[in-house]
């Protein structure tokens, strides 16, 4: 009777070809005629760590990195007397993500400004984790922003 009850236990675990989860198990079907479910480690994934909305770091250029790219930025905006302008983007961790250099173009019309992201040429062997950081630099511009369009360089 006992074994008869552990037979049906077993058989009502492993279902028909369906994979169920016990008690942080994963509890995966067998054959009919099995009288001992399969059980197999858990797997854990780690959470999915997403960017925050914090204040951004402040950083500036550094210079001499490794692989320079462009980086888009999210958001230009000017200070009040119009001579500069505070650049917000999101990066990653140092000395993998390093602010390189600041491109600045002006015209009568518009002010494009380009961020150059590399690796830090001081690094050598170095493990960086993949996280979202929203950093801030501030430009200065050769005259007052007046009505001319800002254009991000690395979008062109």
């Amino acid at each position: 009777m006992i074994a008869t009850s552990v037979l049906a236990g077993s058989l009502l675990l492993t279902g028909c070809g369906a994979e169920h989860s016990a008690v942080g198990q994963n509890v995966t079907a067998r054959s009919a005629d099995s009288a001992v479910p399969a059980l197999t480690a858990g797997h854990t994934v780690a959470p999915r760590v997403e960017p925050t909305g914090g204040t951004p770091r402040p950083t500036r250029p550094e210079g001499h990195t490794v692989n320079p790219r462009k980086v888009t930025w999210l958001e230009a905006r000017p200070s009040k007397n119009g001579r500069s302008l505070r650049i917000v983007w999101w990066s990653g961790v140092e000395p993998c993500h390093v602010l390189d250099r600041v491109g600045v173009k002006q015209t009568s019309k518009r002010v494009t400004v380009t961020l150059w992201e590399g690796s830090s040429s001081k690094a050598q062997n170095v493990a960086c984790i993949d996280i979202a950081i929203k950093k801030v630099t501030t430009v200065k511009l050769k005259a007052p922003l007046g009505k001319r369009k800002i254009v991000d360089g690395a979008k062109r």
